[in-house]
Formats: C-alpha cells, structure tokens, sequence
C-alpha cells in the first residue's frame, strides 16, 4: 500500500470496520483511520482495541443511540476544520444505528460526507445463505413484544424478495416461532458468527430450525433471513395467518391485517376468522 501523509480534507467519512475477523478491514478504511484528526464511535473500548490492533492512536469521541443534539452539533462544528471518521462497533455505520441523522445534517449544512465500502453482516449471511438474493429487504431487528413482532412479520409477508433481519441468540427461538405462524411454508436462514472463528450458517423450516436451536442453545450475533413468498396462492396457510391474528386482535382486525400481508378479500377473510373464532 503506498501511503499518503497529507491530512485529509475536512468533513466526515463513514467507515466500515470489521464484524469478527479484524483481516477484513480494508486498505482504504485503514488510511483514513491513519489520516483523519479524531474518530466518532459507538464504543470507546471497541474501537480502542482496533485501533491497537492497527497501531494507531486517535481522539475517539463517543455518538451512539444516547447521543444528544448538542453532541451532534459539536460533531459538526469540528467537522467544518478537521476531518472525522465515523465509526460502528461492527460492520457498516448507519446500518441499523443512528448515524444517518448526522449525514443528513453534514449534508445540509454542506458538510463533505465520503463513505468507504466496507464490511456489512446483512450482506455476508445473504451471501451465505443460498437464498434469492436478486431482490432483498433489510428490515432491521424484529421488534421484541410478541405483537409488534408479528404485525411486522404479516405487513412484510407480500413483499416479492428475501428478508433479512438482525436478531440476538436470546430471541431466535421467539422470532422462529413467530415466522412459523405467520409465514408458514417459507424457507428460513439463521446466519451467526459471521467472519468468527464458529461462523455457522444453517437453513430450514422455521421448526427444524427451532428443533435444532432448541438443543444447541445459540451464541453470538445472528442475521436472521426469510424466503420470499411462495409463488403457488396455494401454499398460503390463510387459515393459521387469521389464528395468529386473532391472538392479539379481534376478528375485524385480524382479517384487514391477512388482508394487507396476501391481497385477499378482506371480507372474506373475516367470514372465515368468524368460523376459526374460539366459541
């Protein structure tokens, strides 16, 4: 790698560090960290320790979920004179964390924003998982209530493509089981320890994967991916859609909920939630 010793030019530069495997970081990403005046990160004691690995030392300045305006804005202020990287714990910054609100007020405030492409965990179990992948969604975690979880999976159950989520291994066996009866028939990806030395990628029924979960209790971070819908209007389970529906709502609701996640007739469907209601 030649390097360069000019400082870099003022403004805010997105980094992606590595999800495991501290050889993924890239040559460019390793310059800018070099050459940049100081670091926004999640975790001080995170980017420290890569920061170590490389042999480097920089100011690291804290941004993360509980970050303020007023930190947002001295950020800012020191990006108008110095250069700074923007940094995630692991991975890609804004994927799934905050920092978008800071490009967009660089960007409004016409602050030079450069982003390096780096290493992404979504992108890598999609990789992996030999699903399709020629259309995908990143839907980011599964909300934890057993409701929202579900609503979101039914409001997502039409779309033509892969979804693709981030999960912790305490709350797989919960999302498995949801999937199980909100989308039934499909395909699912359970993609952990990515770059890592047990990185494991395993696909299935949802209740296989449940069987095998359940007996070989997870660890680490999970990316948790959907097959897309079943071509065959067939191979929908209506009948188990408006039951999961109905856990939670009354029949009116279920059925406009199962309505949205296939195109059926709603008034169909509440026809038949009525007959599945419990007497």
């Amino acid at each position: 790698m030649v390097t360069n010793d000019e400082p870099l030019p003022s403004g805010l530069y997105i980094v992606a560090t590595p999800i495991g495997n501290l050889g993924d970081i890239t040559l460019r990403a390793i310059d800018v960290l070099r050459r940049c005046d100081a670091i926004a990160c999640e975790d001080t004691r995170v980017t420290a320790k890569l920061l170590r690995h490389l042999s480097l030392h920089k100011p690291l300045w804290r941004y993360d979920d509980h970050s303020s305006a007023e930190d947002r804005d001295r950020l800012l202020d020191a990006m108008r004179s110095k250069s700074v990287a923007l940094v995630s714990d692991a991975g890609t910054p804004l994927i799934s964390d905050p920092g978008y609100r800071l490009v967009r007020a660089a960007r409004d405030q016409g602050i030079a924003v450069t982003s390096l492409p780096g290493p992404s965990a979504a992108i890598v179990g999609l990789t992996l998982a030999g699903l399709p992948n020629d259309r995908f969604l990143f839907a980011g975690f599964l909300p934890v209530k057993e409701k929202a979880r579900n609503d979101m999976l039914l409001e997502l159950a039409r779309i033509p493509a892969t979804l693709i989520f981030y999960e912790s291994a305490q709350r797989l066996l919960k999302s498995l089981e949801a999937i199980a009866t909100a989308l039934p028939g499909r395909e699912v990806a359970v993609a952990r320890e990515l770059t890592k030395l047990h990185e494991e990628c395993r696909t299935g029924t949802p209740e296989a994967l449940i069987a095998h979960y359940t007996n070989h209790p997870p660890k680490g971070e999970i990316v948790l991916m959907i097959g897309p819908p079943v071509e065959e209007s067939g191979a929908i389970d209506v009948d188990a859609l408006l039951i999961a529906a109905m856990e939670h709502d009354k029949p009116s609701q279920a059925a406009g909920q199962v309505a949205k996640a296939t195109g059926l007739d709603r008034k169909v469907l509440y026809a038949r939630a009525m007959e599945l209601k419990p007497r």
